[in-house]
């Protein structure tokens, strides 16, 4: 899961049932594999649009934005749930009538029959009977299966929801009322407070609109949902068909064997003022962004092996069949997409018709930073959230007895005096044999003197094992505790070079030094304190002294928000050769570093949180869902919000300062991040750093629509066959490109001499007058018209933006135009040019 940061990743495949497993015979899947396949007759979402049902409430602005048929008021399900089951069964039978026909007689299983954002199957073939299937007129798409990969306690206080959000629409105890948020993940926890439903006296009922179910089985029993979990379901059948799927880790349920699952769920809607006990220490209350939200469980992650496309489109096409409000995926491919172009893929496809149902998606950027184009979500109609530091950090120091100071991490109690310190190494039992490379990480007490420990700090060694999970913290801590030592250091391994450490629980003092500089600083003050025996050189005396600073009070610092160096970067790549598209990505940043939230009771993701209710995790991961969270507050307040609307309300009141009024920053490298950074760019932070409160109160928007995505798609040159098969449309005149498309950004991967854009803005709020400031990329001349305008509530104004290349360069440069109101509302719009091609001015 591309949530915690470590130096393994973890890999994850995507997948979802949408009906039950259909094995026409025993097949031999010694050459076969799982493609998936999408037919041209459009699906059942395409059939049945999703009709308005009136807001019980006024608008707050009495305003509704032009892609209206596309959104989703509290939408009754009463009569489309029927109406789609009966249409979906008969899809799954022209599926199954299609297998038969042109596999007659072989072999082959059909996984998921997709009706609902796809018409199509997921089937295990062999690649000569795939080659039959694309060559039915009736079939659009044959697409080999593809692994992917998953990429709080103070951020609602960092981002000022209780005195911002929450409090202008009524408290957390309604914050996110009504809304659904469907989860892509490793499955839930149902027994963790943070999903309990009986916490407040308030009225908890289930939206009307949704309409998903709670599987039960043995590792999640009836009883499991409540009217906070509304839906939770589990998806497998392409890790099943691969014999890869481990029942006693990985849970055929929607139970989190994992971790993962839990946190983030908890991160977009966990209940309000959980209190959060970590190793005997209170670390803060926890609440999610919307609290009163509902979560509804899509589980096609899985621990041992991570997930596939596959399942992971089953489970985005029930999630909208279900009737979810925003769907949070905290995945990416393992690869880049191959073909004409990167969007062209399964789950992209499956992810736009989930917007054209009203659907807002969010979707991690990926933990491959800092490199450039290292960005694993693509697609303009997902909103792509990078991962950022808050303020809140832990920070532990341990000070020798040579007065010198070492900084390092763990949530762990500090010495009330100094202690001497004993190496592991230093106090084996005579039987053991000093020679043993693992003795000194401290996980078995047996081989060492409880005599030599007993009140002492015990230095342990980090190793590579420590890293793969095969030695842990936890053993240490109790080999630590069953020899009385006084607490324990852990020494960075040399041979870990620029590891970066998560903030560990430990129930004694201690502290992990993560520098191996560092620990080659205590390690030569140890070693020059010993006294031995001038003949046989036996220890006699222990010299060395220190005491623990301890690390589970907080500090803050005004240095935040920071990128992160795992967050992934821009420019978008638009295919496997690495163009650039005309895309801004990420499209924003949030919370992602040391975020604690729920942990599940079975979660094995991090075995130093193992049993623990809550655990701190770092990751784009965990930025996504706090996006998530706050969409629900934006369409509670805008019912009719079209997906657009609500991340132009996100992206253009984003933050472009630290908390000291200075630049972002962002890290360069995984090494020593923090002596590596520079001021973040469109590429690092997209729009910038989430800004809850002002999102609630945008002013302006950008709003587009579904075929505006279609145009863009068919504006690839190439692309009207690919078009076709995934949409069964034909392309026509009038297509557009990236840049064109109607977002709160301009990205141009080419400025050849001088090229017009064009925004258009929609007033939300009153009737007011802004003024327009621009500062133009390096190498750019910019000009923007109109300079001023006065814009009624619901009214719309065009700005069209002139850039002139005054320069050839491939270095990217960045500008911003600053749309400012006279009642307050600020929309900042960045402008970002990769390549500029300029006149030739010396023939002239």
């Amino acid at each position: 899961m591309e949530c915690i940061v470590r130096v393994m990743s973890v890999v994850v495949v995507f997948g979802a049932l949408i009906g039950g497993i259909g094995c026409q015979e025993d097949t031999d899947t010694s050459s076969a594999t799982v493609f998936m396949v999408t037919l041209k007759q459009p699906p059942s979402a395409f059939h049945n649009s999703r009709p308005h049902k009136k807001p019980s409430h006024s608008h707050p602005f009495g305003y509704y934005p032009s892609g209206e048929a596309n959104t989703l008021e509290n939408p009754s399900f009463g009569n489309i749930t029927r109406k789609g089951h009966h249409f979906g069964s008969r899809i799954a039978r022209v599926h199954d009538s299609l297998l038969r026909r042109v596999l007659k007689g072989e072999k082959y299983l059909k996984l998921y029959s997709y009706h609902y954002l796809i018409n199509g199957f997921a089937v295990l073939v062999t690649p000569q009977q795939a080659q039959k299937l694309s060559g039915r007129r009736e079939v659009a798409n044959v697409v080999p299966d593809f692994s992917v990969r998953t990429a709080t306690t103070h951020t609602p206080q960092f981002l000022g929801l209780p005195q911002g959000a929450w409090l202008q629409e009524g408290g957390y105890e309604t914050a996110g009322e009504g809304i659904v948020i469907g989860l892509i993940d490793t499955g839930i926890d149902p027994t963790h407070v943070s999903f309990a439903d009986g916490l407040s006296e308030n009225h908890y009922p289930v939206p009307e609109h949704f309409a998903g179910i709670c599987e039960v089985t043995r590792d999640f029993p009836s009883g499991s949902c409540n009217r906070k979990l509304v839906g939770a379901r589990h998806f497998a059948a392409s890790a099943i068909t691969r014999g890869i799927f481990n029942a006693s880790q990985d849970y055929a349920s929607p139970f989190d064997g994992d971790g993962h699952g839990t946190h983030t769920a908890s991160i977009a809607a966990g209940n309000h003022g959980i209190p959060v006990v970590v190793a005997g220490h209170h670390y803060g209350n926890a609440s999610g962004m919307a609290p009163r939200s509902h979560i509804a469980v899509y589980k096609a992650l899985y621990k041992s092996f991570g997930g596939f496309a596959a399942d992971v489109v089953a489970a985005i096409d029930q999630a909208a069949q279900d009737g979810v409000d925003v769907i949070s995926l905290s995945i990416t491919p393992n690869r880049r997409p191959p073909g004409i172009a990167t969007f062209f893929n399964p789950i992209d496809m499956a992810l736009l018709s989930a917007f054209k149902t009203g659907i807002f998606v969010v979707q991690a950027a990926g933990n491959t930073g800092p490199s450039p184009k290292s960005v694993s979500s693509f697609s303009p109609w997902i909103f792509t959230v990078g991962a950022a530091a808050h303020d809140r950090m832990y920070s532990n120091s341990i000070l020798l007895g040579n007065n010198v100071t070492i900084p390092g991490v763990g949530l762990a109690p500090g010495t009330d005096d100094d202690y001497t310190l004993v190496s592991a190494t230093d106090a084996l039992n005579d039987s053991e044999t000093p020679s043993d490379e693992y003795v000194n990480e401290c996980q078995d007490s047996s081989s060492l003197n409880q005599t030599i420990i007993q009140g002492n700090l015990l230095i342990c060694s980090y190793s590579i094992k420590f890293v793969l999970g095969q030695s842990t913290i936890s053993n240490a801590i109790q080999t630590a505790r069953n020899l009385s030592a006084a607490g324990v250091v852990f020494s960075m391994d040399p041979f870990i070079i620029g590891f970066q450490l998560n903030p560990v629980p430990m129930s004694l003092p201690g502290i992990i030094i993560p520098s191996s500089n560092d620990s080659k600083i205590l390690l030569r003050y140890y070693n020059s304190s010993l006294e031995r025996d001038p003949t046989s050189k036996k220890i006699i005396k222990f010299g060395a002294v220190a005491c623990i600073a301890g690390g589970v009070e907080a500090n803050f610092s005004n240095s935040a928000p920071k990128i992160m160096y795992y967050s992934a970067r821009g420019p978008d790549p638009e295919d496997t050769f690495l163009q650039d598209a005309d895309i801004l990505k990420p499209n924003l940043v949030a919370p992602g570093n040391f975020i604690w939230a729920a942990w599940s009771s079975g979660g094995t993701d991090s075995l130093e949180f193992l049993g623990e209710d809550f655990a701190m995790m770092s990751g784009t991961s965990m930025a996504a869902p706090h996006i998530a969270g706050l969409a629900a507050l934006i369409k509670q307040k805008f019912p009719l919000f079209s997906p657009s609307a609500i991340g132009s309300a996100l992206s253009t009141t984003a933050s472009l300062h630290d908390k000291d009024g200075g630049p972002i920053m962002a890290q360069r490298a995984y090494a020593n991040p923090d002596l590596n950074q520079s001021p973040a760019t469109p590429f690092d932070m997209g729009s910038g750093f989430v800004n809850a409160t002002a999102a609630l109160d945008p002013g302006l928007i950008f709003d587009l629509g579904y075929e505006d995505y279609f145009s863009f798609l068919c504006g690839i040159n190439g692309s009207a066959p690919v078009v076709l098969n995934y949409t069964g449309a034909n392309c026509g005149a009038g297509n557009v490109s990236g840049a064109d498309l109607n977002l709160p950004s301009i990205t141009l991967a080419t400025l050849n001499r001088s090229r017009v854009v064009q925004r258009t803005v929609t007033n939300v709020g009153r009737n007011e007058s802004y003024s327009v400031g621009w500062t133009a990329p390096y190498g750019v001349s910019m000009k923007v018209t109109p300079s001023h305008f006065s814009i009624a509530g619901g009214g719309k104004q065009v700005l069209t933006v002139f850039l002139n290349s005054t320069m050839n360069s491939s270095i990217a440069s960045f500008g911003r135009i600053g749309l400012f109101g006279d009642q307050s509302h600020v929309a900042n719009i960045h402008v970002s040019v990769v390549v500029k091609i300029a006149y030739n001015t010396t023939s002239s």
